[in-house]
């Protein structure tokens, strides 16, 4: 298959949501533009469901009986490995809602009351970034190793667990280094043209530097003010800088 055959195709959506009534708005609402969708109305069904079938998207309520949308989250992501892109939807709409959400491995989220409209599109984006094709190469920065192939993480031998939306910007600021990317141009490659909101971004990159350079005496990952992002070893910069100036 083409990739503009499979960019013709809608997808397979698993929505998780207690609400009947948005239940039924949004399954008719993606149905008629072509998309299968399977239901489940509380966290323990929706997170069986997720685990023993293939989606192209999970649309997670966080708010869910027996299970909430946060620990399905985990779950999914810990211990059934399952990168299957979750967008979240919420009732709560502070900065660390958010952080809360994407921390627990959604790789977006939509703030109720929503348009279908929105919805749809920022599946269409998931599935998209899904589908792209993803050439293998490993990336290392000091002692930051990603294998693109088998999405591994390592600093300094220990292996690192990031969310999927995580492993892409250090996929893009990792292939980049050490030139600066901008917001703009990161945004663009992870999302297309359904970017997210001005949050988004900063919280994944918050999520990525708590666990990529917290725990290390070095930071890796900078802000370059007004300019944008960058991966970078100064350290070895600095090194190189000062051979080259003394030759």
């Amino acid at each position: 298959m083409t990739e503009a055959e499979r960019e013709k195709q809608t997808g397979l959506v698993l929505l998780v949501e207690d609400n009947s009534g948005i239940a039924e708005m949004v399954g008719e609402f993606l149905e008629r533009r072509g998309y299968t969708v399977d239901f489940a109305g509380d966290g323990v069904s929706g997170l069986h469901l997720a685990v023993t079938n293939s989606y192209d998207v999970i649309v997670l309520d966080l708010m869910l009986p027996g299970m909430d949308g946060l620990d399905v989250c985990r779950k999914l992501r810990g211990e059934a490995k399952k990168s299957t892109p979750v967008l979240m939807l919420t009732a709560r709409d502070t900065l660390e809602d958010k952080l809360i959400g994407l921390d627990a491995g959604a790789d977006d989220y939509l703030v109720k009351p929503f348009e279908p409209r929105e919805l749809e599109a920022r599946i269409r984006a998931l599935i998209r970034r899904e589908r792209r094709q993803v050439s293998s190469e490993v990336y290392q920065v000091g002692g930051l190793v990603l294998d693109t192939a088998t999405l591994r993480l390592t600093r300094d031998g220990e292996e690192l667990q990031v969310s999927p939306i995580g492993l892409k910007l250090l996929a893009i600021l990792m292939r980049e280094s050490p030139r600066v990317v901008s917001r703009h141009d990161i945004e663009r490659e992870i999302w297309g043209d359904t970017l997210p909101d001005s949050d988004t971004l900063r919280s994944h990159l918050y999520n990525l530097r708590r666990v990529v350079d917290k725990p290390y005496s070095k930071p890796l990952v900078h802000t370059i003010h007004s300019a944008g992002y960058r991966v970078a070893d100064l350290d070895a910069e600095a090194e190189a800088s000062a051979s080259s100036a003394a030759r």
